[in-house]
Formats: structure tokens, C-alpha cells, sequence
């Protein structure tokens, strides 16, 4: 059997509070396999983001091992690419300097032109190739998570972790950066965890939707696989029927109700509008709704 590309082993977390220990997460298990990309998903304070914050190195594990390509995790390091929900840059600096910090720091060795290349590479990537030079400052919410997500790309990670990247922004942009990250994921087959509260983002970009229990002594309550062939166009995973049976399962778990089986799709969806009526056909890439 693979060896996972991240593995989560019996992890816990442990906070201390005023009525004595509090365990957000209690044998929390997961394997992640290489190029595949797992959302996970579960109410607010069950340790989603927690879990993403260990793996990522930025919290101390309270209990069990995290491992990534079969190495346990210690600390951060640039093995792992973050995107988090509010835009960590540095104002004063341009959208290009901004993801230079990351890749100075990965090639070294590059000339400065090498590594300016790679950075306006997947700044023009995610749709900024004319706003290389603008202040972080000068940036719009949207246009600022573009440059984390070209931050985090850059950097050639063995395994991408987004903490909700899309929470903050509007309805319509969140929308067009989720064609933008997978259109971007599908080119460069990083492993990829997404934690979102959104059902419908991790429907439409999963291999896997991972769902949790709810705090405390939280941990993996079910998985769901999504058949959706790659790549995909929203339009037709929204017509699909299994789209709603996917949608409905994953919303009785959130809401408690009980369990109930899922059928695998009966095919893949169709390659355009052309061909809804033969669902064996595999999407052609390039048709993705913005």
C-alpha cells in the first residue's frame, strides 16, 4: 500500500484553561495521499484548523505523530506551503517581493533573475502578471490571497495547507479564486488540505471531504469520496446528479442526523454541454466557469 504523503497518527491537542486541561482533538487520524486534495470540514472549534496549524509546524503537537513523506514533523519548514484566511503580507513590499521572500529562502543558490522569474511566474499564474509591482498596501482583498496562493505555489511544496483561504472575501471573488487554485492544483499535482466551512468549495474542488466530529475530543467522524473526474467545470459538477447526494450527505452530518450510505457516482461527468447526454466522456480542461 502508498505510503501516505502526509499522515496523521493518533494526534491530540491540548490547551490548558481555568476547569483544568480542555482537548480540542482526540485521536485524530488521517492519511493523505500525493496529489490528491482533501477538504476537511466540521463545525466551528472542532480543531479543523488546529490540525492544519500541526501539521504546518506552528503548533506543538499535544499527543501522536504527524509525518510528512514519512518524516515526523517538528517545526515549519518550506516542505509545507500555507495560505491562511487573512492575507499575511507585508504591505511595504510589491506583490512580487512579497513571494520572493519565500523563494529566496527555497533557491538559494538561483540567480536573482532565476528566482524573480519563478515569482513573476506564478504571480502571472493566479492573474497578477500586471500587478507585479504594486504595495501589498495597494492591493484589494482578493488580489492580495492571489499573492499568498502564488506565495505558496512558488515555493514547490511537497504538500499545500489552506486554512479557509476564501472566508474573507465576497461571494464573487471567492468564487473565481476557487477556479484560479484549482486550475493552478491541477497543473502542478501539489498534495493539497483544505479546511473550509463551505460544502459547496469542497465539493467542487475534493478528491476527499473530510468530516469532523464536533469539539471537544474531536476527530474524524466520516470521509466522503468525491468520483468527479478531473478536470472539472463548475457548471457541470452542479448539474450532476450526484452532486445534490453529495451535497445532502455531508449536510446530515453537519446537522447530526444519521448516517446513511452514499453511492459511489454512476459516471463521470460530461467533457462539455456538448455531451451531457454521454456522462463516460472526461472534462477537457479549459472549461471551467469563472
Amino acid at each position: 500500500m502508498q505510503t501516505p504523503m502526509l499522515q496523521f497518527e493518533k494526534v491530540c491537542k491540548t490547551y490548558p484553561s481555568p476547569q483544568g486541561p480542555y482537548r480540542v482533538l482526540d485521536g485524530f487520524d488521517l492519511g493523505v495521499h500525493k496529489g490528491e486534495f482533501v477538504s476537511i470540514i466540521g463545525h466551528s472549534g472542532c480543531g479543523k484548523s488546529t490540525a492544519l496549524m500541526m501539521a504546518a509546524g506552528l503548533l506543538d503537537i499535544s499527543g501522536g505523530y504527524i509525518f510528512l513523506a514519512a518524516q515526523e514533523i517538528t517545526g515549519p519548514g518550506p516542505d509545507r506551503g500555507v495560505v491562511f484566511q487573512s492575507p499575511s503580507l507585508l504591505p511595504w513590499l510589491t506583490a512580487l517581493e512579497n513571494v520572493l521572500l519565500g523563494v529566496d529562502q527555497v533557491y538559494p543558490h538561483g540567480t536573482r533573475q532565476q528566482r524573480r522569474d519563478i515569482a513573476a511566474y506564478y504571480l502571472t499564474r493566479v492573474g497578477l502578471g500586471d500587478s507585479l509591482h504594486k504595495k501589498a498596501s495597494d492591493l484589494s482583498t482578493g488580489m492580495k490571497q492571489r499573492v499568498g496562493i502564488a506565495r505558496a505555489f512558488a515555493l514547490k511544496p511537497k504538500v499545500l495547507l489552506l486554512d479557509e483561504p476564501f472566508g474573507m472575501l465576497d461571494s464573487l471573488t471567492r468564487v473565481e479564486l476557487q477556479e484560479v487554485l484549482l486550475e493552478v492544483w491541477y497543473t502542478e499535482k501539489i498534495t493539497a488540505v483544505m479546511v473550509t466551512h463551505d460544502v459547496d468549495e469542497a465539493i467542487f474542488l475534493s478528491d476527499r471531504v473530510v468530516m469532523m466530529t464536533s469539539g471537544p475530543k474531536a476527530r474524524v467522524g466520516d470521509i466522503l469520496k468525491i468520483g468527479f473526474s478531473r478536470p472539472r467545470s463548475r457548471k457541470d459538477v452542479m448539474e450532476h446528479p450526484d452532486y445534490y447526494r453529495y451535497r445532502g450527505r455531508l449536510i446530515d452530518f453537519l446537522e447530526g442526523a444519521e448516517k446513511k450510505p452514499v453511492e459511489e457516482p454512476k459516471a463521470d461527468l460530461p467533457s462539455s454541454s456538448k455531451n451531457k447526454n454521454n456522462a463516460s466522456q472526461p472534462i477537457e480542461l479549459g472549461e471551467s466557469l469563472v
